[in-house]
């Protein structure tokens, strides 16, 4: 058994405690109503206190944020159609697309990458005449630029989405960074400012997020940390913006379990030109960057209990990269970004390798649920993460086929965990079995708990065990609340996926599994789910 206190991020062991009934008849009918079959008669049984007397963090809406890269389908096509196309758009964004987004609320969105950000010359992507290049990062296809920087920052106004523009470092230059800033928000007379008139936009545009380079140590340039550290501040040093402008200023981070990166940042900031450094990472079912990474459908439990492993691995590495910066940064000034994390497997058969186009699962949904619970349990240090990617790339949100879209899982989750944004952090104690395979372990159950500004309670429920129902025990310190409600998203297999034939097989459904009485709450929940409460 595992007891989680989440006092931020600390986790302590104990025994779960004796006497609790188990409720087999509420598990069945809860399984019943998601249209499962119910059989086994062992439950997953939880106990979860809520301390809502015990605010920890607000959480950041960005943490909810998204990536649009320069990559396979993920722009052209998933996004731009060209205002031409027979596809409905608006200025040659899809309209679908655009209005789904819309609807999930996007907070914020990463472009133009990504690797591609570090050969991506903004120049090229501006006026009436712009260049073909070739994208050498993503296949050696023909990179038009017809998505630049004026369609990009339309986009955002189109969505409502704050900028978070990722500059080129790798075969970039200061001089190129500063004028692209320039061009972007000075409201003088300068020559940058009247090209940017002439070219459609005589307004500045506000810049929300800015960064210096992606990944230095690999595709950026495969740069040693002190040397990407000094490239930082020589760039950060001519980066000039409106005073009453200035974007949040973003150091391209570590990876994985390499602290000496984020190390080498923190104690090169000794101008405190540093806003935030990022963290990315991947789950991949087998670990392995070399041969086969997995499927995306038809895999075994094996491999739903190693992206479990994987994906809550997440949670030990923030608070590595955390502890790191705390030596640096007590007052948690400088924010801690993950703007990429997916779970990334091998592509679809027949599809181009370089496109990174993979299904996405019910084991997708749940994973994302788990990381978002990560990122809203650190929300003093992490302030924006980003999943990889938006649209038909890697974990994506929405694919599109010709005229035809559909949602992911993914996206439900994103869509039923947006009452958690804004909120307030809350402390609880949980106590969970173990879901075992093999000789694997992990926790079966996985929470976050916040309170809205309006006073409602947010709790987040993922059973994680692909086999057994869950009842959970919910106890409520203060009590007082008097009603609930909720959605769930589950399916009978660990792989059920959405089609273009069948875009709503896998979609959230009313919960009717929870009782609310005399200040307790209980959750009956099937197997491999995603439940999200609120009471109030």
């Amino acid at each position: 058994m595992e007891a989680v206190r989440r006092e931020g991020k600390t986790s302590v062991t104990k025994s779960i405690r004796s006497g609790v009934v188990w409720h087999l008849l509420a598990c069945a009918a809860a399984c019943v109503f998601a249209g499962m079959s119910w059989a086994a008669p062992d439950v997953v049984q939880g106990e979860l206190t809520v301390h809502t007397d015990r605010p920890l963090a607000v959480i950041s809406p960005e943490i909810y944020g998204q990536f649009a890269e320069h990559l396979g389908n993920g722009m052209y096509g998933g996004l731009w159609v060209g205002a031409h196309s027979k596809i409905p758009n608006v200025r040659g964004f899809r309209k679908d697309v655009v209005d789904a987004l819309k609807k999930l609320g996007v907070p914020v969105v990463r472009w133009p990458g990504g690797c591609f950000a570090d050969q991506y010359h903004w120049r090229d992507g501006i006026g009436s005449h712009r260049p073909t290049r070739i994208n050498t990062t993503w296949g050696g296809v023909a990179e038009t630029n017809a998505v630049g920087t004026h369609e990009y920052l339309d986009l955002m106004q189109q969505l409502g989405a704050k900028s978070y523009i990722d500059s080129n470092v790798g075969t970039g230059s200061p001089q190129e960074t500063k004028d692209w800033l320039e061009y972007l928000t000075s409201d003088s007379k300068s020559s940058l400012a009247q090209l940017r008139a002439k070219n459609g936009r005589k307004k500045p545009w506000k810049v929300d997020y800015f960064a210096f380079g992606n990944e230095l140590w690999g595709c950026g340039g495969n740069m040693r940390p002190e040397f990407y550290a000094d490239l930082y501040h020589w760039y950060a040093t001519f980066a000039k913006t409106p005073k009453d402008d200035t974007p949040k200023w973003i150091a391209a981070g570590s990876y994985d379990d390499n602290t000496a990166w984020t190390e080498a940042l923190m104690a090169s900031n000794k101008f405190h030109d540093m806003d935030a450094v990022t963290l990315h990472h991947f789950s991949l079912p087998t670990g392995s960057w070399t041969g086969s990474k997995g499927p995306a459908t038809g895999f075994g439990e094996d491999q739903w209990m190693s992206i479990m492993q994987r994906a809550l691995k997440m949670d030990a590495l923030i608070a590595a990269h955390s502890a790191v910066m705390d030596k640096y940064d007590p007052d948690k000034k400088v924010a801690l970004y993950v703007d990429e994390w997916s779970n990334w497997y091998d592509v679809e058969p027949g599809t181009n390798p370089a496109f990174l186009h993979q299904q996405n699962t019910l084991r997708d949904a749940v994973t994302a649920a788990v990381n978002l619970d990560i990122f809203q349990a650190h929300a003093d240090r992490v302030r924006m993460a980003c999943i990889t990617q938006m649209v038909n790339v890697l974990q994506a949100m929405i694919f599109t086929n010709g005229p035809w879209m559909m949602l992911t899982p993914t996206y439900h989750v994103f869509m039923m965990y947006k009452p958690f944004r804004g909120a307030m952090n809350l402390a609880f104690d949980l106590n969970t079995p173990d879901y075992r395979f093999g000789g694997a372990a992990v926790p079966a159950l996985h929470v976050a708990v916040a309170r809205d500004p309006d006073g409602r309670v947010v709790i987040a429920l993922v059973n994680l065990d692909p086999h057994r129902a869950a009842h959970t025990d919910v106890s409520l310190e203060p009590a007082g609340y008097t009603s609930v409600s909720g959605s769930i998203l589950s399916a009978n297999t660990m792989d059920a996926h959405n089609t273009f034939a069948r875009p709503d097989a896998v979609k959230p459904a009313v919960f009717t599994g929870a009782a609310l009485a005399g200040g307790k709450l209980a959750v009956d929940m099937p197997a491999k789910s995603v439940v999200v409460l609120t009471l109030q």
